[in-house]
């Protein structure tokens, strides 16, 4: 499955998915992946439909779940969404790459930030247990921790991936200066930062490029703008929805085959809680957009610089 000299990147079957394969590491993957969040937060759904909105996604072709240790309702559920996925996936046969993710923690409801070495250790074993593997496919830093050393963090990461607690290092909401930083100290295999129609920054940043140039995975989270906009917002957009109407399809699918088309290198990874949604979503794979239609929605980009507190 691998590329060869000339470049060529094999298709994937994805509800018969026309994009290319995206790669971790060596191995290729369908081109959308799962986000898990949503399935844990205070509004999450019962657990027996966040159990069959993960089968869809994994019966429509998806092989690559994300989540995180902190991706609960408050400090009570740490680890909720890693269990969660466990339980999915207990008696299924698919090889799937968990990708999770350590430095973000929770103080009752609040996000906060420890990227020290000893706690990104234990939330790696925490979240080995969690999830019941005895490697994570692929373990990223949440959030650069300004009290901590970028390459303190990143160091940690590679000392487990050492021991063989992690397969692939990953960086989250990461700078091209952070990745430059990070590669000097161990081989990245991801890089998971916001990007979507409403924040297209890594596409003016360099952050997509530098990835495409590297064979990074470029995880795009929040591809729809978030959980609570994505019902409504891109069907705000006049290109988005007249090329919706003109494919017979929803935007939300428009704008996922906009992002699955800036680069080989982008995998979007949205969330929802029920199956329909995430089988509307995953449709995006069967979906081509014509050059007028990716120009007219590429303008219509938000490419402004922001922050954000948590993801």
């Amino acid at each position: 499955m691998a590329a060869d000299s000339a470049g060529y990147r094999p298709r994937m079957t994805l509800l018969g998915a026309l994009h290319p394969a995206r790669r971790l590491g060596g191995r290729a993957l369908p081109p959308i992946g799962l986000g898990c969040m949503p399935l844990s937060t205070r509004r999450r759904p019962p657990e027996e439909q966040a159990v069959r909105t993960i089968h869809a996604a994994l019966d429509a072709g998806v092989r690559l779940l994300d989540t995180a240790d902190a991706y609960a309702p408050d400090e009570s559920e740490v680890g909720h969404n890693e269990r969660l996925i466990a339980n999915a996936l207990r008696g299924r046969s698919e090889d799937v790459v968990v990708a999770t993710k350590g430095g973000h923690v929770r103080r009752g409801t609040a996000w906060e930030l420890d990227g020290s070495p000893q706690h990104l250790r234990r939330a790696c074993e925490a979240s080995l247990r969690a999830l019941q593997r005895e490697a994570i496919g692929l373990y990223l830093l949440h959030r650069p921790d300004p009290q901590v050393p970028y390459a303190e963090s990143v160091g940690a990461l590679r000392e487990l991936r050492d021991e063989g607690k992690i397969v692939h290092v990953g960086l989250s909401n990461a700078t091209v200066a952070q990745l430059e930083e990070a590669e000097g100290i161990v081989p990245i295999a991801a890089v998971q930062n916001e990007l979507s129609l409403s924040y297209a920054a890594p596409l003016a940043n360099g952050e997509v490029e530098a990835c495409a140039e590297r064979g990074i995975l470029l995880m795009a989270w929040s591809p729809l703008g978030g959980l609570r906009a994505a019902a409504e917002a891109p069907g705000r957009v006049d290109a988005v929805r007249a090329a919706a109407e003109a494919h017979s399809v929803s935007p939300q699918q428009v704008v996922l085959a906009w992002l699955l088309s800036t680069s080989p290198a982008v995998m979007p990874i949205p969330g929802s809680t029920r199956p329909e949604t995430i089988r509307d979503s995953l449709a995006a794979a069967d979906l081509v957009l014509d050059p007028d239609e990716l120009r007219a929605i590429g303008a219509a980009a938000d490419y402004a610089e922001r922050s954000e507190d948590s993801s």
